[in-house]
């Protein structure tokens, strides 16, 4: 007992003059270490008579235990004082003015989403947004999308585990903020719906991430020729090019009917895109008339009303728009490509100026 007593006082004296953690280290593994001298001191309880042996090894721990705080306790007071020097010799001029080479851009995605929400804007549409986790009913179901469809597969979606007999999701497309806006607003609307979406996909031209925007015009005596003129007011705006020719072929949605691709006319001459000349066609987005079954779901009667609904790549814009050749730059943040494709903060679109620069 007195050996114990007289490391206790030793062990103190160490650590409190210990001036780094480097130095408590070495008392650990003095101490504490499989070789230590307080592991050695526990050896010898099977050498000790029977009524000594219980008394002594809980001395040997009570003394274990406190060598062990003693040393975590000093370990904090010097981290703590490290920290306090760090902070203290660290100081920030903020009334420094900014370098110009460390501007900050807009990344192409976000200048696009404004662009685009600039056109919308102009014509009465308003910004929607909604949750990037959704359940099987707003993603699939509201939407006329019937369970043996391919988009409702697990190698498809991002599934989450299933809890409490209901599956959540990646929102595979921005159209569930339809449903949501349309079941907690009354017609008539027109609304966006910009932001990220989720698929199993990954190549040159598709991401497990991208981004979309999503068009709803809900009112009275809506038909295709709405559609038809909204859609190419958009793409005049939007590339900065009058009378651009363009055409709609029939397609399918399960969500509206009748369903369209748009095509705007293009050229590829010399290896080069031009936007509204030439005799080629480019496939742009999808449109189409809201299905009646899509109205019902969101509480909405068919009879009264009727809309359009259109969707689109916000990176497939950007990089027809913007010349960006390969979709998984968009994604590998660097910055030299950022400082070349990026746009300046206070770059911000408006159709009085401008969308183009």
């Amino acid at each position: 007992m007195e050996d114990l007593a007289s490391i206790r006082k030793e062990v103190k004296k160490a650590v409190s003059g210990a001036s780094a953690p480097e130095a408590l280290e070495n008392l650990r593994v003095s101490y504490l270490g499989k070789s230590g001298i307080i592991s050695g001191k526990m050896r010898i309880l099977g050498g000790l008579p029977p009524e000594q042996r219980k008394e002594f090894g809980a001395a040997v721990n009570k003394l274990r235990d406190e060598v062990s705080n003693l040393i975590e306790g000093k370990k904090a007071s010097l981290e703590a004082e490290e920290l306090n020097k760090k902070l203290a010799s660290e100081k920030v001029d903020v009334t420094l003015p900014v370098r110009p080479e460390k501007e900050g851009k807009i990344h192409p995605i976000s200048q696009v989403i404004d662009e685009v929400t600039a056109v919308f804007s102009s014509m009465g549409f308003s910004v929607a947004e909604g949750p990037e986790i959704e359940d099987d009913f707003h993603n699939f179901n509201a939407l006329n999308i019937p369970p043996e469809h391919p988009a409702r597969q697990m190698h498809d979606t991002f599934y989450f585990p299933e809890k409490d007999g209901e599956r959540f999701l990646l929102r595979t497309h921005t159209s569930p903020v339809q449903i949501r806006y349309m079941e907690n607003n009354k017609p008539p609307y027109r609304v966006i719906a910009p932001g990220r979406t989720y698929r199993c996909d990954s190549d040159m031209t598709h991401s497990p991430m991208f981004h979309q925007v999503e068009g709803l015009y809900i009112d009275k005596d809506v038909n295709m020729g709405h559609l038809k003129g909204c859609l190419k007011i958009f793409v005049e705006a939007f590339f900065g090019v009058r009378d651009v020719p363009v055409r709609f072929r029939p397609s399918f949605f399960p969500f509206t009917e009748p369903s369209a691709e748009m095509d705007i006319g293009c050229s590829r001459e010399g290896g080069e895109l031009k936007i509204g000349v030439g005799k080629d066609w480019l496939e742009i987005l999808g449109c189409g008339m809201v299905h009646p079954n899509v109205l019902k779901n969101a509480g909405i009667d068919p009879t009264k009303w009727r809309g359009f609904a259109f969707g689109l790549g916000i990176e497939r814009i950007a990089m027809l728009k913007y010349g960006i050749p390969d979709l998984r730059t968009f994604f590998d943040a660097d910055e030299r490509w950022l400082r070349h494709y990026g746009f300046a903060p206070l770059d911000i679109p408006t159709l009085a100026r401008g969308l183009n620069r």
